[in-house]
């Protein structure tokens, strides 16, 4: 019987680090933002019908992200036309991720699982979690990322603290060392789960 476990948590505190964490235990892993990136990339399912409502974001046949999220950030109209094309398709993406997959043991990172209210589509939710100065350390040594655009990002999630209380497993990335313990652990109370079902 698979188990599906959602993996999410706030930016910067460790979600794909995690992520790899559970694939080289052998997971299957699906990525949320991987599915929109092939949704907005050449011959991907969600271009035409951005080109439809937004003409200037596409180019050579893909959606332009930077273009786009620079107009969704002004507008909150055009974000939520947006999320109506691209949901359908992220959810039908994770829906043909499971079919196909044969692995026990499903991990989806989907950093708005709360957000969206998608954690009823899961067996556990594990969120990762670090102090908010490494937090905001990790994210501001990304190549164009500002204090500014963190605080806009940020508030337009549930807080760390919500996430936490509503998850099943709690993930403390501030070293490797500490991700992998909590990785394992997780894996062995899961394994359990699965022969007790």
């Amino acid at each position: 019987m698979k188990f599906l476990l959602g993996l999410t948590g706030s930016i910067g505190m460790g979600k794909s680090t995690t992520a790899a964490l559970f694939l080289a235990r052998g997971c299957a892993i699906w990525d949320a933002d991987k599915a929109v990136h092939q949704a907005y990339s050449v011959g991907g399912s969600a271009v035409i019908e951005v080109n439809k409502i937004l003409p200037e974001v596409v180019t050579n046949g893909m959606v332009d992200r930077k273009k786009l999220k620079e107009i969704v950030l002004e507008s909150p109209k055009v974000l939520a036309e947006i999320e109506a094309i691209i949901h359908p398709l992220v959810k039908q993406s994770r829906k043909s991720f499971i079919e196909k997959n044969t692995s026990n043991i499903l991990v989806f990172d989907i950093p708005l699982l709360f957000e969206l209210n998608t954690q009823l589509k899961f067996d556990a939710v594990a969120c990762v979690t670090v102090a908010s100065e490494i937090q905001e350390e990790r994210v501001l040594s990304r190549s164009g990322m500002t204090k500014k655009h963190l605080d806009v990002i940020i508030s337009k999630q549930l807080s760390s603290a919500e996430k936490l209380a509503r998850s099943d497993y709690i993930i403390d990335t501030t070293s490797i060392k500490s991700a992998e313990l909590c990785v394992e652990k997780i894996l062995k109370n899961i394994e359990e789960r699965q022969k007790n079902a």
